[in-house]
């Protein structure tokens, strides 16, 4: 299976950093194909709703950043993994940034899904979405859950489906078997 686990974490040297590489490590050790992408270290402008990528430049960003890397690694997984800590009661800002720019992987027609009005897909197939959250001392199970129905519902949107959620702290190897067991 091919993994991508998008790393939203500001920090380099922070726990959550550590659980993360360790998670890759353990994917990997099972024979998966995993890349993971520090979003810290990329060039991502962020959409700014100019519907470039839909009339200009169809299926690509207008802005010249690394978007187009975050783009390629969620059509060509099988598995993306959105990791974050919960900052203020959500995800980083950085991973919704990254998050938003895969806009382009979308139609800009809409169509009925489920009673609600979406995207119409650019592709035939999206990768599974799994969710993995650093709560620290200042995000509780509230946070947890509300994280989780966004981030679901961003999935449904995405042509996808929110597979799995998990919360760092839990033993790596879990957690991999998890996710693992949900794509």
């Amino acid at each position: 299976m091919r993994i991508t686990i998008l790393n939203g974490d500001p920090q380099a040297d922070s726990a959550f950093c550590g659980y993360a590489d360790g998670l890759t490590k353990r994917l990997a050790s099972l024979g998966h194909t995993v890349e993971e992408i520090d979003l810290r270290n990329l060039d991502l402008k962020g959409c700014s709703g100019c519907f470039g990528c839909w009339v200009k430049t169809p299926g690509e960003c207008v802005k010249r950043d690394d978007s187009a890397r975050i783009c390629r690694s969620a059509i060509n997984s099988d598995l993306w993994v959105l990791a974050s800590p919960i900052t203020m009661g959500f995800t980083t800002a950085l991973l919704k940034r990254a998050a938003d720019q895969a806009i382009p992987l979308l139609h800009p027609y809409f169509v009925m899904d489920g009673g609600e009005l979406h995207h119409r897909p650019r592709y035939a197939r999206y990768p599974a979405i799994a969710l993995l959250l650093g709560a620290g001392a200042d995000a509780d199970n509230e946070d947890i859950e509300i994280t989780t129905e966004i981030w679901t519902s961003f999935a449904r949107d995405f042509k996808s489906r929110l597979v799995c959620a998990a919360v760092a702290g839990r033993p790596i190897e879990e957690v991999a078997d998890e996710f693992i067991a949900c794509a």
